[in-house]
């Protein structure tokens, strides 16, 4: 394993010894490329069916959170857990929980080919492009309300080829919210003028990452050199501005950060000769602990506070890491 000769410290090491057999089975089989059992013995795991119980018949996942304005929080509710399922449990449509929460996802999706209610009946191309990034990796890449949504991401790309996320990302914190919650009607329109955000862009990169056809386009290898060449920079907007959110990490993947957006673009053009990709695994060489693993945070803006939960979180992040450098190297 040769990228395993970059790294200061083996990071595989704290990874098999961690009591964690659900990550034990994807080290094995993603790293060591060692044979394990099939998908369906993480499945049925506890910690995996605890999440699926929670699903209702309709295939969403209920929020406590009630309001009587736009916003859906049932389909922020059904991200949050299908997130889990898709990306940390490699859950597909070959289980009747996925194609039961796709069906209720695709019912949120509109005739523009955009998902709708994150944010009221605003645009949320960055939350259109996470979701059907996790749908693609579900099995549903020659979907054609998947075709539908990543041809609706490309015709709202700002003119630098990047993307802004929402139109309403322009305005005040509290204009925000009253697009979200009480403008039932009007949408903002699009002012293509403007700079990407990197948050969103990195969020609807990971859509087009993962297809294998839409990643070897034009438009997506110019959006992915865009927010490469943008690695560690400030964000063109109020919201996640404060150039450290690129050294925050989370697993599985919410907001962009260096890894989110490091896995997307090796993806897309797997190089390490690139510069802004070598600055990147560099900065990760630089980083890891002596414990052979990485923080979840580098950031003087997020607490790295020593919890279980961090704990837990620092070994998928690692996983992560080693899985974006077996790929490069």
């Amino acid at each position: 394993m040769e990228w395993l000769k970059m790294l200061k410290y083996n990071p595989i090491q704290p990874l098999i010894s961690a009591d964690n057999s659900v990550l034990l089975y994807f080290v094995k089989r993603n790293l060591l490329d060692e044979h394990v059992q099939p998908l369906s013995y993480i499945w049925n795991m506890n910690e995996v069916v605890k999440i699926v119980k929670k699903q209702r018949h309709e295939g969403n996942w209920e929020s406590k959170k009630k309001s009587l304005s736009l916003q859906n929080y049932d389909l922020i509710e059904t991200w949050k857990n299908i997130r889990f399922l898709i990306e940390k449990y490699e859950m597909n449509s070959n289980h009747i929980c996925i194609r039961s929460g796709a069906e209720y996802i695709f019912s949120c999706q509109t005739n523009e080919g955009d998902i709708r209610g994150f944010l009221g009946n605003q645009y949320a191309a960055y939350y259109t492009g996470a979701i059907i990034g996790l749908l693609i990796n579900a099995g549903y890449k020659d979907d054609i309300r998947i075709e539908e949504g990543l041809k609706w991401l490309l015709s709202v790309r700002q003119n630098d080829g990047g993307w802004i996320g929402s139109p309403i990302f322009e305005l005040s914190w509290n204009e925000q919210i009253t697009a979200i919650t009480q403008d039932e009607k009007a949408k903002r329109a699009w002012d293509r003028t403007k700079p990407l955000c990197l948050n969103s862009t990195g969020m609807v990169l990971r859509a087009f990452a993962n297809h294998p056809s839409y990643r070897k386009t034009e438009e997506v290898i110019q959006a992915a050199k865009l927010l490469k060449d943008h690695f560690f920079m400030e964000n063109n907007y109020s919201s996640y501005k404060h150039k450290d959110h690129w050294l925050f990490f989370q697993f599985p993947y919410w907001w962009n950060n260096l890894i989110s957006a490091l896995d997307s673009i090796s993806l897309i053009f797997p190089t390490s000769s690139d510069e802004a990709i070598q600055k990147a695994v560099n900065w990760l060489i630089q980083n890891q602990e002596d414990s052979g693993l990485w923080k979840t945070s580098y950031s003087t803006i997020h607490k790295n506070t020593i919890t279980e939960k961090n704990k837990e979180a620092q070994l998928w992040i690692t996983y992560t890491i080693c899985k974006i450098l077996k790929r490069l190297f």
